[in-house]
């Protein structure tokens, strides 16, 4: 049996406010909706496929808060990278847009999924995977689906993943296109949560 090589790209705020929506609520700790990304590349990668599969990379796209605007927050940030670029994760940070009224307005994330696109495009161009995942609900990332789909089809092939609930069911997808999506529920979500608190430390 081949074996195909998987590569993993997380949109880290938009999986993470999924994972709140679906299980959370506002009330509920900040740390609860935190992934491993390791860990969700493993159970993503133990999920039966037509080919054995081998977790080639997991990257990880997240926006970065200003040190001199919020300094708690920014530290809190920089220890959970740390975290995960100690596992073997690629980050690739783009720095929060603050809007004028900012801290009445939030800040707002800004490049991350254009980021996240382009490599998407980029590494199945060059033929760096076999299997593209991408753990996102943000239709922004659609052209990226459908060009892969498209024009690398002899390379590679692409999937999603997103979390699910009997009520919460918003998918990643490109219409006229059958793209295989990991369904993660809960019981998902326990195995590759992590609680850690990144204020502290």
């Amino acid at each position: 049996m081949n074996t195909e090589r998987l590569t993993l790209f997380v949109d880290d705020k938009n999986f993470y406010q999924g994972a709140r929506r679906a299980f959370f609520s506002n009330t509920d700790s900040h740390f609860y909706g935190q992934i491993n990304p390791l860990f969700l590349g493993n159970l993503i990668c133990s999920r039966p496929a037509k080919t054995q599969r081998q977790l080639q990379q997991i990257r990880v796209y997240t926006g970065m808060p200003d040190s001199t605007k919020e300094p708690k927050t920014y530290t809190a940030h920089i220890n959970q990278c740390r975290a995960w670029r100690k596992d073997g994760v690629e980050v690739t940070t783009r720095i929060l847009r603050y809007p004028q009224d900012w801290p009445d307005a939030k800040a707002q994330q800004k490049g991350v999924d254009v980021a996240l696109a382009v490599d998407f495009v980029a590494l199945a161009i060059d033929g760096l995977y076999d299997v593209g995942v991408i753990a996102s609900t943000d239709s922004d990332l659609r052209p990226a689906l459908e060009y892969v789909i498209k024009k690398c089809r002899n390379k590679c092939h692409v999937e999603v993943a997103a979390w699910f609930t009997p009520q919460t069911k918003n998918r990643l997808s490109v219409p006229g296109i059958n793209i295989w999506c990991h369904r993660l529920d809960k019981a998902d979500y326990d195995t590759v949560a992590d609680l850690t608190d990144y204020n502290i430390g």
